[in-house]
């Protein structure tokens, strides 16, 4: 596990950063609107809130698809549980774990991110 540091909410990063993922959205955006210095924090607060974004806009488009749109959702739910799982467990053990697209999003919001 990478050492993250402290959060400036006082927490380790790597806690800080799980959390974010928990409520998607809702926590997504409070860690980054409270967290003033990590970027390890920052960072998986705002790929939270993209990943919750893409996840409820595709679902919805889903939601207007008759029948295939029904199977399609619970596919997109399904996988959207893994990698929500996926993102706490790496935000957990410190890693800047880069979801597609989204990631790149989020280290343009945090202004970089180290280099592995």
């Amino acid at each position: 596990m990478a050492e993250q540091g402290k959060s400036s909410t006082g927490m380790q990063a790597n806690l800080a950063g799980l959390l974010a993922y928990v409520l998607g959205l809702v926590t997504g955006l409070v860690f980054f609107l409270i967290e003033k210095e990590n970027k390890f924090v920052k960072f998986h607060a705002m790929q939270s809130i993209a990943f919750s974004l893409v996840m409820f806009a595709a679902g919805l488009i889903m939601g207007l698809i008759p029948f295939v749109g029904q199977v399609g959702t619970a596919l997109l739910n399904l996988a959207g549980l893994v990698v929500w799982i996926l993102c706490m467990v790496k935000a957990y053990q410190g890693e800047w774990f880069k979801l597609p697209v989204l990631g790149d999003i989020a280290e343009k919001q945090v202004g970089g991110i180290p280099a592995a």
